[in-house]
């Protein structure tokens, strides 16, 4: 019976064997009460009839007789019978049961009466608490149709009900976690629209008017050749910074899994160096990396490779000529450090919170090219694996960007 773990439940089936209880000893009252006035009207009937005999100089010892005779005879029978006093004839005009009957049936009606009035008022204050239960609960599913999720069924009680207010508010937990990515997703999605149509309107309106000045001095090769030039530079910036919030759209929307495999830290550096190594001997700077080539790590070879790639760019894009850009790792108890440290420009303590939010540029370095997509990524992508990334930096000394990842080798 798992409605007995219901209070209010419970508390009305108690209820329900009081009232039984009360009917069986109700019963057994109206019982006696029947027995007491049937004994009443016999002794009043025995007390008429032995008053007329005693009347009528019927000895005495006779009518003792009388009284104590318990067995009817044929022939007193037929004499009641044609006196009209037979088991056809109605009680009613019988004055000692007639009376008795009243007597019975009042008391009948009063204990009845109690009895209904007991259940009725039991069952409505049960319907009511009931009902107003019922009522709340609407009260706020109502809310959680309208987005509201502020309030909360209760729980605090056991029962069926109790338990199916359990689950509705495990749909509205549901509901309310769907709805905030469903929220997310529509800002993700306009912040995104937002940051493509900022970014891509420099470089637009850049080949417009290339195209405008090379259609209008068609027959000046040389200004020709300079402006197609910088316009396959806007081109490639186009690119670039398409490519880059593709991917970290497709970070930030959860559509990539992440492949983890055992690597060399080694092999992951030199994955992430690529031709970086050649831009910066073109640019007079140097690379180096330090760490112990039998290190390994779990991460995804290719992502990971771009996320560390993308953190030597930046170093790259904030290092003069002759600087120097250190690619570093070595291993604690339970994590491995891989750093990129370079001795650039730094970066300025007010600009240091920003520096991971997308398309952010600090106004120290408006000269350097970039479009403020590299250090998000890399961090969208570290933290996708479960690393995290760090940086330290002083202003016109250089900046050191480290990543750690929890290990068990």
């Amino acid at each position: 019976m798992s409605f007995m773990d219901e209070r209010q439940s419970r508390r009305y089936f108690i209820f329900i064997l009081f009232f039984a209880a009360g009917i069986l000893a109700l019963c057994g009252f109206m019982g006696w009460m029947h027995g007491r006035e049937a004994k009443r009207a016999m002794l009043e009937r025995e007390r008429a009839l032995v008053s007329a005999m005693l009347e009528r100089e019927i000895p005495p010892e006779v009518v003792a007789g009388v009284i104590s005779e318990e067995k009817a005879t044929e022939a007193g029978r037929d004499f009641l019978s044609k006196t009209g006093r037979t088991e056809d004839t109605n009680f009613w005009w019988l004055p000692q049961v007639q009376k008795t009957t009243v007597v019975f049936l009042l008391w009948a009606f009063a204990a009845g009466a109690l009895l209904c009035g007991l259940l009725t008022g039991g069952t409505v204050y049960f319907l009511k608490e009931r009902e107003r239960l019922y009522q709340r609960a609407q009260l706020v599913v109502s809310q959680f149709a309208e987005g509201n999720f502020t309030e909360r069924l209760w729980q605090n009680e056991t029962g069926m009900l109790y338990r199916l207010f359990g689950a509705v508010d495990q749909l509205a937990t549901a509901l309310q976690a769907k709805a905030q990515s469903e929220r997310k997703a529509r800002e993700f999605l306009k912040d995104t629209v937002s940051d493509i149509s900022h970014q891509l309107k420099t470089p637009v309106a850049a080949l417009t008017m290339y195209a405008e000045i090379m259609e209008e001095e068609p027959g000046r090769e040389e200004t020709v050749r300079e402006f197609s030039a910088k316009s396959l530079q806007s081109l490639e910036r186009m690119s670039a910074l398409i490519q880059s919030l593709l991917k970290i759209m497709r970070v930030d929307a959860g559509s990539i899994t992440f492949e983890k495999t055992e690597v060399f830290v080694e092999e992951l550096a030199e994955r992430a160096l690529g031709d970086l190594r050649t831009r910066a001997q073109a640019e007079g700077k140097t690379i180096v990396t330090e760490g112990d080539g039998r290190e390994r790590i779990a991460c995804d070879l290719e992502w990971t490779g771009e996320a560390v790639s993308n953190l030597i760019k930046n170093a790259l894009d904030h290092t003069e000529r002759g600087g120097s850009i250190r690619v570093k790792w070595e291993r604690t108890p339970v994590m491995l450090w891989l750093s990129v440290a370079d001795n650039g420009s730094g970066i300025a303590p007010e600009d240091i919170p920003f520096i991971f939010k997308r398309f952010y540029r600090s106004k120290n370095s408006r000269d350097v090219k970039g479009v403020g997509l590299g250090l998000p990524l890399a961090k969208a992508i570290l933290e996708g694996q479960g690393a995290a990334l760090s940086v330290e930096s002083v202003q016109g000394e250089g900046s050191e960007f480290t990543i750690s990842f929890l290990t068990n080798l």
